[in-house]
């Protein structure tokens, strides 16, 4: 049975597209599902964000079969693990939780790297190139011990 990981961030276009991109290159797709998705509803159907496509494919990743979708409900019981981006992500997910189980899905990302530390990976949106960068770094390192783990 694959082990199911979303990402999560607000528009789905920046982080969690990295995030997905990134684990994706991490792991076996016979074994993993991951995809993402955003806690709001702006960039349903749309492309990553031009310079997170960017980022990517500098590292050797294409992101651009991915399209931007809507959290919901549904997904607590469609994912084993839930990664959010930040603490806001994080609030906002866990309103939608109906039960303790669901609630234990949702991780802070970088707790993979810092535990305990409740560190929000930096929305690079409205940043230059070098946040994206960071960002990716940030997401590079979280997620090789995410693969290590599946």
């Amino acid at each position: 049975m694959k082990t199911k990981v979303l990402m999560v961030c607000l528009g789905n276009i920046c982080r969690s597209p990295l995030a997905e991109g990134i684990l994706k290159s991490k792991v076996d797709p016979s074994k993993v599902l991951v995809e993402s998705a955003g806690t709001g509803g702006w960039h349903v159907g749309e492309l990553p964000d031009s310079r997170s496509i960017d980022i990517a494919k500098k590292h050797g990743i294409d992101i651009t079969d991915q399209r931007g979708r809507k959290f919901s409900e549904y997904d607590f019981e469609r994912y084993d693990v839930i990664y959010v981006m930040d603490n806001s992500n994080y609030r906002d997910v866990l309103k939608l939780a109906n039960s303790d189980s669901e609630k234990k899905k949702v991780k802070l990302i970088l707790n993979e790297i810092f535990p305990g530390e409740n560190v929000d990976v930096p929305d690079p949106y409205y940043g230059g190139s070098q946040g994206f960068e960071n960002v990716f770094q940030m997401l590079d390192d979280a997620c090789e011990k995410i693969a290590q783990k599946l």
